[in-house]
């Protein structure tokens, strides 16, 4: 499959005065942005389909129903699989205040998501426009629901990510790990928690929810999700999927 990779250029704030600006595009193939930043505050959303944003070590999933707000010149990259139809709101900062001076999620609300496709069709005047954009800044906030996972990057903890990541469906426990790599299990449970914030269990969760936002924007059905992601059933998928996000997997089906 053809893979996209990107660079984004340097903006200047200065050459660009806005209150709220929109970007938008189907990509058609997976595609990659390098490394970047921006002189406004970002909020990215998807139309349709599943995207992703790393900042260092963490990885934001991005959904129709799960936006993130980037405040400006946080440094981050980016990927979509093909077919995604992302869309970018930028935020200048010399005329609206920051929702956060770090990345947070955002729930798209059916409101929010109103405005925001308001405020792109530019079929307004200088005064309707106004009123959206002030709208919009009102009812924005964020969320405690998110799609977040901590990548470990430890020479011991790496082989546990990256077999997990290639294979999020992998049915190896923190006892077998640590047996596969000559430490006890008490060991691997302190440098998850170290480096993640979280235990070997709710990461391995973390990262299965992630491709399965994924696979659910594709059109999925919830019970080749399941399989394709561990699960012995779509009710056990179901319960550690609410779990881990606060949504139902229906929430991210393709419509």
């Amino acid at each position: 499959m053809t893979r996209e990779t990107r660079t984004v250029p340097e903006q200047d704030a200065a050459r660009s005065p806005f209150v709220i600006h929109g970007y938008e595009e189907t990509v058609a193939h997976d595609t990659s942005w390098n490394a970047h930043a921006h002189p406004w505050d970002e909020l990215l959303w998807n139309q349709r389909g599943a995207s992703m944003a790393v900042v260092g070590a963490r990885a934001w999933t991005i959904t129709p129903t799960l936006g993130l707000w980037m405040p400006a010149g946080t440094m981050h990259s980016g990927s979509a699989i093909a077919g995604t139809w992302y869309r970018a709101t930028f935020f200048g900062r010399a005329a609206t205040p920051s929702l956060s001076d770090v990345p947070v999620a955002v729930e798209i609300t059916p409101l929010l998501r109103l405005l925001l496709e308001r405020l792109g069709d530019g079929t307004h005047g200088p005064a309707s426009q106004a009123a959206t954009e002030a709208m919009v800044l009102d009812v924005l906030t964020p969320s405690s629901r998110q799609l977040l996972v901590h990548a470990p990057a430890s020479p011991l903890l790496r082989p546990i990510a990256e077999a997990v990541r290639d294979n999020p469906g992998d049915q190896r426990t923190l006892s077998q790990w640590a047996a596969e790599l000559g430490v006890s299990a008490r060991t691997v449970t302190r440098a998850f928690n170290a480096e993640t914030g979280t235990s070997f269990a709710r990461w391995v969760a973390g990262v299965r929810a992630q491709h399965a936002v994924g696979l659910l924007t594709r059109g999925w059905e919830v019970e080749a999700v399941a399989a394709e992601v561990g699960y012995r059933s779509a009710s056990a998928f179901g319960a550690a999927f609410r779990r881990t996000t606060g949504l139902t997997p229906g929430a991210f089906r393709a419509r």
